[in-house]
């Protein structure tokens, strides 16, 4: 009996509202709203999480951008963007990162420097350009001025009275023939002698000629336009620059004291301007005249010798084609025609016996008829000096 007391008191009844199912229901929902408004205040609670969770959102959008962004500089900058998320905003972002640098520089500190890369080139391209008005050809055919030329220096003096006429006989090929090139600088001068660079003992035989009152010219072989040997290492078109102005070289090394070149035969040579170009040049850069001897009405030699501002002069009569005495005579009397007429001539021959014997006869009275005998260096400095 005492036992059962207690199991009375356990099953007190409850509130009546309590054992309503009703009442019950509310009170579940009140707990599971009061359960997720907790909730809501640990994360930031109420409308305001709504607003910060947008914030949020928006926040998170600057780092798409940033990986966009950094791309941006490295080539190529396109397929990193691509590459990032699918959101709508998160793909405009990177298209307008890419398009900043071109039309933002400016204020993008990455964007400039590719503009300064690109810009740095084109400057010191510019910087290494030769100066347009430097060419390294006229330093190379600059004769020396005044006195200072060699074809000056080496000039037979000579004086010539004011108003007479002026003739220089001009003998080429000499040094092959050693007695009638012994004969020839035996003459009454003042004549010019043109010798050949491949003669014999030529040093030799060009000092004995200039002791006995002669001036001295050098006969330089170039290519004919026929059939003829112009000798040993003569110019030909058909060299490169390079091995023209070589023999050239060798050929004004090979004696001294001349005033300057004259072509031996050179038809072909000397009508090409490319090829005769380099040989002027190389007259004039050592101070020397050139005689064009006009074996072709096709030279460019005069031509070019007025564009170096070099001193030239061209030949007016020839001699000897015809090897009688007589003919040569009659090729003198030309001569003297020539010199009244424009103030001087230049004839040239050659050392044959017609012409030696001719010129022993006419020599000793040409002065008598008004002419003056000069060497060809007189006739450049009164009428051609160019240098």
């Amino acid at each position: 009996m005492a036992r059962k007391a207690p199991s009375k008191a356990r099953k007190s009844p409850l509130p009546p509202f309590l054992s309503n199912p009703f009442v019950l229901a509310l009170a579940a929902v009140a707990a599971v709203f009061a359960v997720a408004l907790g909730v809501a205040t640990l994360t930031g609670g109420g409308s305001g999480g709504g607003s910060g969770g947008r914030a949020g959102g928006d926040a998170a959008k600057p780092a798409p951008v940033q990986q966009a962004a950094q791309p941006a500089v490295q080539p190529p900058p396109v397929p990193t963007a691509k590459v990032e998320p699918p959101a709508a905003p998160s793909s405009a972002a990177p298209s307008s990162a890419v398009a900043q640098p071109e039309t933002d520089a400016p204020g993008n500190a990455v964007a400039e420097k590719p503009a300064q890369v690109e810009s740095r080139p084109a400057a010191t391209v510019v910087a290494m350009l030769p100066p347009p008005v430097a060419p390294a050809q006229p330093p190379q055919v600059q004769a020396p001025p005044g006195n200072a030329a060699l074809w000056r220096k080496n000039a037979l003096p000579a004086e010539v009275p004011q108003g007479k006429p002026m003739i220089a006989i001009v003998i080429d090929d000499m040094g092959l023939d050693r007695k009638r090139s012994t004969r020839m600088a035996g003459l009454r001068g003042p004549l010019t002698l043109s010798w050949l660079p491949y003669a014999r003992d030529l040093p030799v035989q060009a000092r004995a000629a200039r002791a006995n009152g002669h001036e001295l010219m050098l006969h330089m072989p170039m290519e004919p336009s026929v059939k003829a040997d112009p000798g040993p290492n003569a110019l030909l078109v058909s060299l490169d620059r390079g091995e023209i102005v070589k023999r050239a070289r060798a050929a004004l090394d090979s004696f001294d004291g001349y005033v300057g070149v004259n072509n031996h035969m050179g038809s072909r040579f000397t009508a090409d301007r490319q090829a005769l170009a380099p040989v002027l040049a190389e007259l004039h850069r050592r101070g020397l005249l050139w005689l064009d001897s006009r074996t072709t009405p096709n030279s460019a030699g005069i031509g070019l010798a007025r564009e170096m501002k070099m001193p030239w002069v061209g030949r007016d009569i020839f001699l000897d084609n015809q090897e009688t005495v007589a003919a040569v005579k009659a090729q003198l009397a030309k001569t003297e025609q020539v010199a009244k007429r424009q103030g001087y001539a230049v004839a040239i021959g050659h050392p044959h016996d017609a012409t030696i014997d001719a010129l022993a006869s006419w020599l000793p009275e040409v002065q008598k008829r008004g002419f003056v005998l000069v060497p060809v260096s007189a006739v450049v400095r009164t009428h051609h000096a160019g240098g």
